[in-house]
């Protein structure tokens, strides 16, 4: 996943329910996702299976940790936090990180065991089954999770959904691996299987690790977006030029800052009515953004300092 650049179009004032609602549905799919793998695990003994069910276990708790995350980072800007709360969407996801690289290393050190004695394995069809149910509660999961992040740019969110679509190709990897190895005889398949799937787990891991460090050391928008901020203030008539663009996300909430160089003969009712107007244009380019912009005579950047006064 990219790190979140350009905040979406869905209404800002719809944005929380839907962030606390994706936190709950992930929560419920998880506990779902979590029972029938623990049985089929049980049933079937693959260490593919034991795989896609502890990262289901760590999805159950980085979604209960979101979801606590999520409600925190919605929390309005109070004295001590200017800025809001939403940083803590980028620590929720350094945290589930963390979960994710033990349960890939653990999903291997299970593989390595079983290539070295290898287990027949039971039931395997149960285990099929049990599965396909498995892909079609993730694939809802996903599609409403995915809804949600583009209306509300949520790092918590799109965290959480990785870790679902990685969930999506683990549990085709677990019906080859139960085919194979179960049906077909092929031992070896099921813990190289459960190597593919430790791989898989620790990449999406590092994608998280990305874009919460991203947010927290206030990373730029795109240089396309920062173009198209750039644009609005061009395409004002009275606006003469601008300088010091600076953005910065913090959670769902885009951050946006910039010198806007006047006519020095302006009077100050006008230079406001013209920032305002400006303001209003890249509010509606990026919604729920926040946009601070601070009028300067146009030249003065380029004028020595002790010439100023």
């Amino acid at each position: 996943m990219n790190a979140p650049q350009n905040p979406a179009a869905g209404s800002p004032a719809s944005g929380p329910v839907l962030m606390k609602r994706a936190t709950y549905a992930a929560v419920a799919v998880a506990l779902a996702l979590v029972l029938m793998k623990a049985g089929a695990f049980w049933l079937t003994g693959s260490v593919a299976m034991l795989g896609t069910l502890l990262d289901s276990l760590l999805d159950g708790t980085a979604s209960l940790v979101n979801l606590f995350a999520v409600r925190f980072a919605l929390e309005p800007a109070d004295r001590d936090h200017r800025f809001g709360h939403g940083k803590a969407e980028a620590l929720a996801g350094l945290g589930q990180s963390v979960f994710i690289f033990i349960s890939a290393g653990y999903i291997t050190y299970e593989s390595a065991s079983r290539l070295i004695a290898p287990e027949p394995l039971s039931r395997s069809l149960i285990g099929i089954a049990v599965t396909v149910v498995a892909i079609a509660l993730t694939l809802a999961l996903v599609a409403y999770q995915r809804k949600v992040v583009r209306e509300t740019n949520s790092l918590a969110i799109e965290a959480d959904s990785i870790h679902y679509r990685g969930d999506l190709l683990m549990n085709l990897s677990v019906i080859a691996a139960l085919l194979l190895s179960g049906v077909f005889g092929l031992t070896w398949a099921d813990p190289i299987f459960g190597f593919v799937i430790a791989g898989f787990i620790a990449w999406s891991a590092l994608q998280i690790v990305r874009n919460a460090g991203d947010q927290l050391m206030d990373k730029e928008m795109s240089e396309e977006d920062r173009d198209r901020i750039k644009q609005v203030v061009a395409a004002h008539e009275e606006a003469i030029d601008m300088h010091d663009l600076r953005t910065r996300m913090s959670g769902a909430n885009l951050f946006i800052q910039f010198h806007l160089e006047l006519d020095g003969s302006l009077s100050l009712m006008k230079a406001h009515r013209i920032t305002d107007d400006i303001e209003k244009e890249i509010e509606a380019l990026f919604p729920g953004s926040e946009v601070l912009i601070h009028q300067d005579p146009a030249g003065l950047e380029r004028v020595p300092k002790l010439l100023r006064t």
